[in-house]
């Protein structure tokens, strides 16, 4: 029976043992070969140990960097260093070959790049492996942090007739014919022919209605996948990703903000401790003050600032920002970044931004400039979480989607919970991939998913 190599390096010595994975080296001489197995339950290898007498010399040829092999034999106490265990093999099966001249993971460092050109292989690397292990680790605390405070997931749809933001950059989704779509007199097309008999598009957030779900419910969180039509080649944005977003009765903002540092803080704390050896890895690999970092976030009170008083800050800097800073202006991450790392030293939370920056549900405050908007900002990242205050008044909500030209007929049925029993709450994003470039470090996020969908890319 199979045992996983995580477990096989907890294990006693002195037992009949067998593991199944994947070659990632094998080394050694004439008479002796020692092969290096992974078979993804850890970033650790169990090492088995081949006296190349008692097999065949076809079958030890085959076994290549990338085969898949079944190796059995009795686990001894390892005489070398790296491991505490080892097995010395006493027989082995070859699943499956891979080629040494065509497999394209040998033995030798790969760029970021080209590894995005394989993702259908690249989990098979040690550094992916490891962050989507921790990937697989986030999610399942995201759904035990809200179910342990009585949360309820609640199932958002994928397809929806309203634009969220009201940004625009939605995908369209229909099944009319392309070449040749039916069309009004007045030569628009005639979406009440489509599918759904209206036009659709690929949801940009859950938040619209998970607000529903917390007027009746108190608690809800979505976490599901989200999409942007947005043409942006960066480092920090993808075209599908997936996004928390919890939406809360009776919170105002301040409870928002306490819960949104409890959550973030309660992640870090869980991927320290449960995902220390993946870790490890990233840490001494690509970023040597990542634990550090996660560590600090853990121990530190989120800075609460005001959008106004940050501004000033870094009006009063003497920094040389690609983009200029004056009240009014979206913050850049080149901001937001200068006022975590390098003024406060610390993540901020900052609040009420100018009404004009922000969407239309934000509640207005009474100066009528700003909104209870508030962001998490984050060292390394800028905005890691965005929420707010939701405006409950039905004639300001109403107002402010006049003002901004917004189809009304879309959105009646979320005007309906300022009509019926209308109730002060909040909510707030984070999303789940900008979360985890944080926790593991990776600089591009791109490579915290595993099939990355970007302007131009839609591979695999």
């Amino acid at each position: 029976m199979r045992t996983k190599v995580k477990d096989l390096l907890k294990s006693k010595p002195g037992q009949e043992v067998t593991a199944k994975g994947w070659v990632r080296t094998k080394r050694g001489n004439k008479n002796i070969a020692f092969i290096a197995l992974n078979d993804g339950s850890t970033i650790n290898n169990i090492q088995i140990v081949v006296e190349t007498a008692n097999f065949s010399e076809e079958l030890l040829k085959k076994i290549t960097t990338g085969a898949c092999i079944a190796a059995t034999g009795n686990l001894v106490e390892s005489v070398g260093s790296g491991q505490a265990v080892e097995i010395q093999a006493t027989d082995i099966t070859l699943y499956g070959e891979a080629n040494p001249d065509t497999y394209p993971l040998q033995k030798k460092g790969h760029s970021m790049e080209f590894l995005r050109t394989i993702a259908h292989l690249r989990p098979r690397t040690n550094t992916f492996g490891a962050v989507l292990r921790i990937r697989h680790a986030m999610a399942f605390a995201i759904h035990k942090y809200f179910n342990d405070k009585r949360f309820v997931y609640l199932h958002t749809p994928i397809i929806t007739a309203s634009d969220c933001e009201g940004a625009g950059e939605m995908f369209q989704v229909t099944t009319l014919d392309l070449n040749n779509p039916p069309r009004k007199e007045n030569g628009q097309i005639d979406y009440s022919q489509d599918f759904f008999g209206r036009q659709t598009s690929l949801t940009v957030s859950g938040q619209l209605e998970g607000e529903l779900g917390a007027m009746a419910l108190g608690e809800i969180y979505t976490f599901g996948p989200t999409f942007r039509a947005e043409n942006s080649n960066t480092p920090r944005h993808l075209a599908e990703f997936w996004m928390i977003e919890p939406e809360m009765a009776f919170y105002d903002i301040t409870d928002n903000m306490e819960l949104a540092e409890d959550f973030i803080k309660s992640l870090v704390r869980y991927a320290l401790e449960n995902c220390m050896d993946d870790m490890k890895f990233l840490n001494d690999m690509f970023d040597k003050e990542l634990i550090a970092r996660l560590e600090g976030v853990v121990k530190t009170d989120f800075v609460r600032l005001t959008y106004t008083e940050g501004i000033k800050i870094l009006e009063e800097s003497g920094e040389k920002f690609e983009y200029p800073v004056s009240w009014g202006v979206d913050l850049q991450s080149e901001h937001e970044r200068y006022l975590v790392e390098k003024h406060f030293k610390k993540p901020v939370i900052m609040t009420d931004y100018p009404k004009d920056i922000k969407a239309f549900y934000m509640k207005q405050n009474d100066d009528g400039k700003t909104v209870r908007g508030m962001d998490v900002l984050f060292p390394k990242i800028g905005e890691i979480i965005g929420g707010s205050e939701r405006e409950s008044s039905l004639e300001k909500l109403e107002a402010r989607i006049s003002e901004l030209n917004m189809g009304r007929e879309t959105l009646e049925w979320y005007l309906d919970t300022r009509r019926f029993g209308s109730a002060p709450h909040s909510g707030f994003g984070l999303g789940f991939e900008r979360l985890l470039l944080f926790v593991t470090g990776m600089s591009n996020i791109r490579d915290v998913i595993p099939f990355p969908r970007t302007p131009k890319s839609a591979e695999f």
